[in-house]
């Protein structure tokens, strides 16, 4: 495993016990943008980074019981909080890197992704791992419960022109990894940028 990847375990082990009780108010965000993908009955889909699950509900209704649902995680505490939290109801966890999915290529209608691309060691190549799992034509939502401006005051940083999720950052970095921006939304109360895989 890469420092990355330590790093980024170390950092969501040390939160995982209490995360859910921290953020206990974004159920309707992530209901919201869960919407907003576009799933319908039947439809596979991937909570990519899904720490303890909080998607898994509002993905569940989306697809319905015909659907599949799948949460993959990197650090192994978050989904030990996800089955505390009785979220295996919802979706099956995966203790899996994103950079390397044991998911067949173009086995999935969508990939919903919450608060993951800044945690991604190689965005590009984490990307393109995202675009090979879903079939053409499918979906892949960036979100995060707050928006940049948001999120930077809570952490008591400013925004850098660097920063991924900027639009003029992240057109080029989806484009450039097999995907097509379609929406782009930042304000303080959501950050949610919508893209399509192309071919």
């Amino acid at each position: 495993m890469t420092d990355d990847h330590t790093r980024v375990q170390e950092f969501f082990t040390a939160r995982a016990a209490d995360w859910d009780s921290r953020f206990s108010d974004d159920g309707p965000a992530y209901r919201a943008a869960v919407a907003e993908l576009g799933l319908g009955p039947g439809d596979r889909v991937l909570d990519a980074g899904c720490g303890t699950g909080r998607a898994l509900s509002a993905l569940r209704d989306a697809v319905g019981p015909r659907g599949t649902v799948l949460a993959a995680d990197l650090t192994p505490a978050m989904l030990e909080a996800a089955v505390r939290a009785g979220r295996t109801a919802h979706g099956r966890l995966l203790l899996a890197d994103v950079a390397r999915l044991p998911l067949r290529t173009g086995s999935l209608d969508a990939v919903f992704a919450a608060g993951l691309i800044a945690h991604l060691p190689d965005p590009a190549v984490n990307l393109r791992e995202l675009r090979r799992v879903v079939r053409a034509g499918g979906q892949l939502a960036l979100f995060h419960p707050i928006g940049r401006a948001a999120l930077a005051a809570r952490q008591g940083r400013q925004i850098t022109p660097d920063d991924l999720r900027a639009e003029n950052n992240l057109r080029p970095l989806l484009s450039g990894s097999g995907w097509r921006l379609t929406s782009y939304v930042d304000e303080d109360a959501r950050f949610l940028a919508l893209a399509v895989r192309e071919y």
